[in-house]
């Protein structure tokens, strides 16, 4: 069953975003637009599950690197977050918005099923986020040009990353949850142990690597996963 279409009617939209700056910018922009309902805004990643959770939302505006919790500075793991979202509550569309650009990661995020991905440097489409807004909450897509050309690999000659979607989700868990052992990023993901030490172990093999230290410098090396050093 796809997803349900909304016309002529009020889009609810959360964001998720840690820099109250851009947030309040969003809420300035959706405050001239009667039919954009702001349902919540969400700082820390441990909080938006629970948040989406609560509210009824049609379009979550997505940040890249936000930060697990007050307590936890690491990124979020945003695609096992994407992916689970997805999987959770099949009627929220995704629209990122972010300054990274790799394009390994929007390629891995549009394959978790995000419906758009915008460049904060984008200002023609920011000017006209509320529009956007209505199209992807439609069942529609937007891509800033840029970020187009990463996700069409024919055209712009970008080749798929050298790890499965899943083995990306596992790493994006190691790098956010850097302390935690194999059983407990298991319980996050709700699979097996052997499941996660298989992720991880073909994934080093792909590598060409043998520590999760390792591999998640590799993978941010590659742009895989965000770089916490890097602007959002």
């Amino acid at each position: 069953m796809g997803k349900k279409t909304l016309i002529n009617t009020n889009v609810k939209v959360a964001i998720f975003e840690d820099h109250l700056s851009i947030v309040d910018g969003y809420l300035y922009r959706f405050s001239m637009e009667p039919k954009i309902q702001v349902v919540a805004t969400i700082f820390f990643g441990e909080e938006l599950e629970p948040t989406l959770a609560q509210h009824q939302v049609d379009v979550l505006l997505l940040a890249i690197q936000v930060p697990v919790s007050k307590f936890n500075p690491n990124p979020y793991p945003v695609l096992h977050s994407v992916s689970s979202i997805i999987q959770n509550h099949p009627n929220i569309n995704i629209l990122a918005i972010s300054m990274y650009t790799e394009a390994v990661l929007i390629r891995a995020l549009v394959d978790a099923g995000i419906s758009g991905y915008i460049y904060k440097n984008d200002y023609a489409s920011i000017k006209q986020l509320s529009r956007i807004i209505f199209r992807i909450a439609n069942g529609e897509t937007y891509f800033s040009a840029a970020a187009y050309q990463h996700i069409h690999p024919k055209e712009s000659g970008k080749t798929h990353p050298i790890l499965s979607h899943r083995q990306i989700e596992v790493m994006s868990l190691c790098a956010s949850y850097p302390d935690e052992s194999t059983v407990e990023l298991a319980a996050r993901l709700g699979v097996a142990g052997s499941t996660v030490r298989n992720l991880l172990s073909n994934a080093y093999v792909r590598l060409g690597i043998h520590t999760r230290a390792a591999a998640i410098a590799k993978v941010i090396k590659m742009g895989l996963l965000s770089d916490s050093s890097k602007f959002k």
